[in-house]
């Protein structure tokens, strides 16, 4: 079986991205994380004892890291998940941003390159470098505009953003000047199991079970495109195998919704698999003051995937929901376990301080 060395891998897409290679047999997994704040090593509790998957904690800017696990595993593919990814947290501290997106992409770069020079040609050929970004690096669309496409020009808003870009375009780079055969994937906002609570939907479903304010920038008119988290992943594995060399493919779930949208649904499945008496969820949410440079809509065309691939999700927005919040409500454990101090001092800092900020959308 295939070896596919994974950076990033017990965050929240990554781990899911893992989880389904090994239960789907597709690889081998060796799994590269630096365990931030946003990673939980428990979310791959179910793997801990396969032979085909091996942890190394680690950061993709030790090169001399990275080089060791090449050597060792030969793998014939590497997937990059490895970001920051949080778009409140990149306006209050960028710099960990540039770091991680841009310099960490870099030194990986290099060593991946470095170690696919010295293959044999058959290898050679057989070799890929997948890269994980976003839709954000397109920048924001008006209500009518149309949506993301490959050839949509970059204007991102925010330092998560233009980071993004700057990866996104560092690998492009490697493949022109020195034909790494790489690959690259934008993809729409993913939810599902096992995400951080900092990001929207878990947030607001544990806010709400709390009875806690359920805060919503602005108007809460920002459409956002969603896209559940397996199905994300089986067009990640169609990229991997089938992908054109060189080639960026967009990835999204087909389901623009209003930010007032998503969490009024929360409310409302909450209100069904939740009740409490003389009740209703939507009644704790709470408008508040806007972000810096809030995005207003993102859309993404995944013409292109669907064409060359045949990938088309399999989940609406209305499905994948309901599957979210029931995971949520039967895993309180796992809940439990990334509440860490961190957490709880970012929480404090953000959106504990009287309704002057909110819940994340991306």
């Amino acid at each position: 079986m295939k070896t596919v060395l994974v950076t990033g891998g017990s965050g929240f897409i990554g781990a899911n991205f893992i989880l389904k290679a090994r239960h789907d047999h597709w690889f081998n997994v060796v799994n590269l994380d630096k365990l931030t704040y946003a990673s939980n090593p428990h979310t791959l509790d179910a793997v801990a004892g396969d032979p085909g998957y091996c942890f190394c904690r680690g950061d993709i800017s030790d090169s001399q890291q990275v080089k060791a696990l090449l050597d060792k595993h030969q793998p014939e593919a590497v997937i990059n998940f490895a970001a920051e990814s949080h778009v409140d947290r990149s306006i209050l501290r960028p710099e960990a941003f540039i770091q991680t997106n841009i310099l960490g992409t870099f030194r990986l770069l290099e060593s991946c390159k470095i170690y696919w020079e010295h293959l044999p040609p058959e290898k050679q050929a057989n070799f890929r470098f997948l890269h994980i970004s976003t839709d954000e690096v397109f920048g924001s669309l008006g209500p009518d505009d149309p949506a993301f496409r490959e050839e949509t020009p970059y204007a991102p808003n925010s330092p998560y953003s233009a980071s993004k870009a700057s990866s996104d375009h560092l690998v492009r780079s490697y493949h022109h000047t020195y034909g790494l055969p790489i690959l690259t994937t934008n993809c729409s906002n993913n939810y599902g199991p096992y995400q951080f609570p900092e990001k929207l939907i878990p947030l607001m479903i544990l806010n709400a079970r709390e009875g806690q304010p359920l805060p919503i920038y602005g108007d809460g008119q920002n459409i956002r495109d969603w896209l559940y988290v397996e199905d994300h992943c089986e067009a990640i594995w169609l990229v991997l195998q089938r992908g054109r060399l060189g080639e960026s493919y967009n990835v999204g779930g087909n389901n623009e919704v209003t930010n007032l949208e998503v969490v009024q649904q929360i409310c409302a499945r909450l209100n069904q698999l939740s009740p409490k008496e003389n009740f209703d969820y939507a009644s704790l949410v709470t408008f508040v003051k806007d972000r810096p440079g809030h995005d207003r809509r993102y859309a993404i065309d995944s013409t292109k995937i669907q064409r060359e691939l045949g990938w088309v999700p399999q989940e609406s927005f209305e499905s994948g929901l309901s599957k979210t919040i029931q995971w949520y409500l039967d895993h309180p454990d796992w809940i439990e376990q990334v509440r860490s101090g961190a957490y709880q001092a970012w929480i404090q800092q953000n959106y504990d301080h009287a309704r002057s900020s909110a819940a994340p959308d991306s």
